[in-house]
């Protein structure tokens, strides 16, 4: 029986383009969709540009247009990507609009006709310098609940808790740097709790991923919170029906759009809207989304539905995040590739695959390595799967017209192929991507060994074979074209190229069951070329920041002298406050041993000043002070930092104050030369004593995350250059 299915993806924010890792959501649907409909389904595939909120309206301003025109050119950019990405959506639109309007008041009202809205004076945050009421996501601080730093005002990205910006602690504000004030406004509210009993039912019996329910529950445990649905005045967004300068927050208006998207296919099409959203209807309703939004979509979502009227999702498919060799991506790695990038340099279709080998049913982040992105796309796709066509067309080509023989040479194999369209579909349906994957490998090898055992450019050589070698290459012709059929939700340009081919279309998995016989194809022409290490790499060139680090030239060289100079010494913090108007600076007082010095560091917004209290860390001691409109400042904090974020570099809390990081080896360098020249080694430098005491001095952590860095015994290559020639002698 033919499924009539509904699909969606999360709606792209309209403030900036796609990247890689948005595209694995992207990709995953465009796979699971282009499935279904060979397997016969009706399937139909929305998505739209998520397109209102603070974040628009302050970079339109900054950009000096209109709130419009800057959605407009990110929908236009999205929507381009897209396709040149192969994702085929049935309509892609914007929750600007007025289907969506229509249908957010709608809801709205439904939920306020039915008890589920209520009024409440909520103490807010509000930055004086801006004049303005902070959206959830422009205040940062530390999580209330596992005291992670850095962390948005709407939920913590490490153990998941939600709350309200109000609840952070030591909260600043993502525009100005300064501590926000809380002011009171009127705010309107869903009774989440309301919806409780109906929300776990839905998720025991609707929801398929154990992860997703694990995380829910958790959530059911702390108890629902009532949902925060208005703004206040300067909002870009639809403004709340029977209220004065009150606007949907962004999170109600931004799912409905699913619907906005569908309803705008329906009345151009003349398709049946409430067929795939009234309540009861007999059809199905997918959305696939990222870990970072499950709590919207398996809580507010279905309650908002349910509270209308509607229907809800017949399942929610979530996936987890995107590193680029085993790392979050980083601007300055040149590893934050947006889509555009990529399809400079390389073929969409690589990444579909890989992303595909990658893929399951959890919630699991996945690592595009680019080394084993090479190999692996060179070896399947080109080595494996493309080769069995072009080893065995040029015989049907010269030998037989191109025109494929009456009958294989061995239907026994064939038949094993075909008989794996059922696990294979299973597979796709669901999501476990990458067990397809590793079964159509497996069968591509095989033909291939079918190809290396017949040999047919020997076959050739013996012209009474002639039979026997049109038999073998339309047998490998036809395991070519069912290995196709199996990637075709993968790698729709492949398949296309291959339907020119085989003067066949590819549309239906059935369609794999009989073989191709006595049919002419088209002469061969290279369907898929080779990953070259030079395209990937030129696509992490152009990544690059230009500002980053790695992009900015060496400087010159110094000399020994010249470093001598510097006095690093470790200090300790005795106190730390935040610098009144300033967005960077904290005050910091530090314990050298000896004395005490005074120090404004640009570190505000990465740490918190009563969290630095009784750190280790290393400053310039003897850098001249500065005058500066809040005071002196006495020396300077060592730090490392880049894209990702910026950390104190902390020596080890066994060294005491006032500890030089470097010190002066003359005599010692004196004691060495002599020891040298009467022996050829240096009793007191050997290798194991020097990297333990360079490594005892010198060892730093990243902090606040611990992270252990290297020893930085580089430093003998300056400070301590002796040291080398005692190694070599000692060799």
């Amino acid at each position: 029986m033919q499924r009539k299915i509904l699909v969606t993806s999360a709606l792209p924010y309209a403030n900036g383009p796609i990247h890689l890792g948005h595209m694995v959501e992207y990709i995953q649907t465009d796979i699971w969709v282009r499935f279904q409909r060979m397997q016969g389904n009706e399937c139909y595939f929305v998505c739209a540009d998520d397109s209102h909120g603070t974040p628009i309206m302050l970079r339109a301003r900054k950009e000096n247009i209109s709130p419009e025109a800057l959605i407009r050119r990110y929908q236009k950019e999205h929507e381009r990507d897209f396709s040149d990405f192969h994702v085929r959506f049935n309509n892609y639109y914007t929750t600007h609009s007025e289907e969506n309007r229509e249908l957010s008041e709608y809801i709205y009202l439904q939920l306020k006709k039915n008890g589920h809205i209520h009024r409440r004076i909520v103490r807010q945050a509000y930055d004086a310098r801006e004049q303005m009421f902070l959206p959830d996501r422009f205040v940062k601080g530390t999580c209330p609940r596992c005291k992670s730093e850095d962390q948005y005002g709407d939920s913590c990205e490490k153990c998941g808790a939600t709350y309200t910006p109000s609840d952070l602690i030591n909260a600043v504000s993502v525009l100005s740097g300064l501590t926000p004030e809380q002011r009171e406004s009127e705010h309107l509210f869903v009774r989440l709790s309301n919806f409780s009993e109906m929300l776990q039912q839905w998720i025991t019996d609707e929801l398929a991923q154990k992860e997703a329910k694990n995380k829910l529950k958790e959530w059911f445990d702390v108890g629902l919170n009532d949902w925060d649905i208005s703004r206040d005045a300067p909002y870009f967004g639809f403004k709340i029906p029977e209220e004065k300068n009150k606007y949907f927050y962004v999170w109600l208006d931004a799912p409905i759009g699913y619907m906005a998207s569908f309803k705008n296919l329906c009345d151009r099409e003349n398709l049946d809207f409430d067929a795939y959203w009234k309540d009861g209807e007999n059809t199905e309703l997918y959305n696939f989304i990222g870990k970072d939004i499950l709590y919207f979509h398996t809580l507010f979502w279905p309650a908002m539905l349910h509270g209308a009227g509607f229907r809800k999702p017949t399942d929610i498919y979530t996936h987890g995040f995107l590193t680029v060799n085993g790392k979050k991506m980083s601007k300055s790695r040149g590893t934050f590739v947006m889509a555009r990038t990529y399809l400079d340099h390389l073929n969409p279709e690589y990444l579909r695959y890989y992303y595909a080998v990658k893929l399951n049913d959890r919630i699991e982040d996945l690592d595009l390595n680019l080394e084993d992105f090479i190999q692996r796309i060179n070896s399947d796709l080109v080595g494996k799967v493309v080769n069995i066509a072009s080893r065995c067309a040029k015989f049907i080509e010269r030998g037989y017209s191109g025109k494929l023989s009456s009958q294989l040479d061995d239907i026994e194999l064939y038949e094993k192929f075909a008989g794996a369209r059922e696990s294979i579909a299973a597979s796709y349906e669901n999501r476990t991507f990458s067990r397809g994957m590793r079964e159509i490998m497996a069968l591509a090898d095989q033909a291939n060994q079918y190809i290396n055992d017949q040999k047919p450019w020997v076959i050739v050589r013996d012209s009474s074979k002639k039979e026997k070698l049109h038999q073998v290459c339309t047998q490998g012709i036809n395991l070519f074209r069912v290995l196709i059929f199996y990637l075709a939700p993968v790698l729709p340009q492949l398949s296309k190229l291959t339907a020119e081919f085989l003067n066949q279309s590819i549309d239906r998995l059935e369609q794999v069951d009989s073989p191709l016989l006595n049919h002419r194809i088209s002469p061969y022409t290279h369907l898929m070329h080779r990953v070259s290490k030079k395209s990937v790499n030129a696509m992490v060139r152009d990544s690059k920041d230009t500002g980053s680090v790695e992009k900015q030239p060496e400087k010159a060289t110094v000399s020994i002298d010249d470093f001598a100079k510097i006095d690093l010494r470790t200090a300790r913090i005795l106190e730390a406050s935040d610098v009144d108007n300033s967005r960077k600076l904290i005050e910091l007082k530090v314990d050298l041993g000896s004395e005490t010095k005074r120090i404004f560091a640009g570190i505000k917004g990465h740490y918190q000043p009563e969290a630095l209290v009784g750190r280790n860390v290393v400053i310039v001691a003897n850098l001249a002070a500065r005058k500066m409109k809040f005071g002196v400042s006495e020396g300077m904090v060592l730090a490392a930092g880049d894209d990702a974020g910026l950390w104190l570099l902390e020596p080890a809390d066994d060294i005491a104050p006032g500890t030089p990081v470097s010190w002066n080896c003359k005599i010692k360098i004196t004691n060495c030369q002599r020891s040298l020249q009467s022996t050829g080694i240096c009793p007191r430098h050997n290798a194991r004593s020097v990297v333990t005491r360079v490594a005892r001095i010198m060892q730093m952590r990243f902090t606040p995350k611990k992270r252990t860095s290297i020893a930085v015994h580089q430093v003998a290559n300056l400070r301590f250059r002796h040291w080398q020639d005692c190694f070599i002698k000692q060799k």
